[in-house]
């Protein structure tokens, strides 16, 4: 869930692997931003529910 959560997020955003090439340090704040959100969701939909 997390995975697929986080690819679906970095498509829906425009993160893609040219934004990497290009500016590596917005792509991993971009990423980080992503994934911190989908552990939110995660934690929230099966930890906590």
């Amino acid at each position: 869930m997390f995975e697929r959560l986080v690819k679906q997020m970095a498509e829906r955003e425009g993160v893609t692997e040219q934004l990497k090439a290009a500016n590596s340090m917005e792509w991993i704040r971009k990423m980080n931003s992503i994934r911190n959100r989908v552990a939110e969701i995660t934690n929230s939909e099966l930890i906590y529910a």
